[in-house]
């Protein structure tokens, strides 16, 4: 399989994925496909890693009745952790967009930005989620954003250990703020106050809600008059 040395165009890829049955392959066989394509080098590709994205996670994940299992999160993870924008821009979006209530891909998608995608990820998944109606299933998701810009990016591994064997363990607490804290650039936060503002009215009942925009005026107060 030579993604890499001879890029194949999109249909070919398409063609080759399917060909592979990579949609319905078994879970622990995906997680060792996703090891390989981390491996590759150079890396894939914009196009390709999102093609990858849709074939390998789409159907999975729209089909989800259950929390997934053990190996689709692995696999999940692995993938985000070096093409989280591809990923975010095919299956966050088809989610979101998904109609019903879709409860397990929404808080898959809130673990997803908790824990797994890079904060110019997350900034494109709250600036997808602002893009469709306002629901109660997009509420926890722009609560998962928000929640990230309190702490900020997970740390890379082993920066903690290394740091605080130099016993400066009470600068380390500032280093890190200083690192790893995430800002909603103005742009997107004017939006997002905007639609709070416009959507009020639907949501004067929901508890939810009233949490988020709480959130909101709380971490951005300098910034929302």
């Amino acid at each position: 399989l030579s993604l890499m040395s001879h890029p194949l165009c999109h249909p070919q890829l398409e063609g080759l994925c399917s060909f592979l049955q990579l949609s319905t392959c078994p879970e622990p066989s995906l997680v060792r496909f996703c090891s390989w394509l981390l491996a590759l080098t150079p890396d894939l590709s914009y196009t390709s890693a999102a093609i990858l994205a849709e074939q390998l996670f789409l159907r999975r994940v729209l089909s989800l009745t259950q929390p997934p299992s053990r190996h689709l999160m692995a696999a999940l993870t692995s993938f985000c952790s070096k093409y989280s924008h591809p990923f975010c821009r095919v299956l966050v979006a088809a989610v979101l967009q998904e109609p019903g209530e879709g409860a397990e891909q929404t808080k898959l998608m809130c673990e997803l930005v908790e824990e797994c995608l890079e904060p110019h990820s997350v900034q494109l998944v709250l600036s997808q989620a602002l893009e469709v109606p306002l629901s109660e299933k997009l509420l926890p998701v722009l609560q998962a954003v928000l929640g990230r810009q309190v702490r900020g990016s997970p740390c890379p591994t082993g920066f903690l250990g290394a740091s605080s064997s130099a016993g400066a363990r009470t600068p380390l607490s500032y280093l890190l703020l200083g690192l790893f804290q995430e800002v909603l650039p103005p742009e997107l936060l004017d939006l997002l106050v905007l639609t709070l503002c416009q959507q009020a009215p639907a949501f004067a009942t929901s508890l939810s809600f009233a949490k988020l925009v709480t959130a909101v005026l709380t971490m951005y107060q300098s910034q929302v008059s």
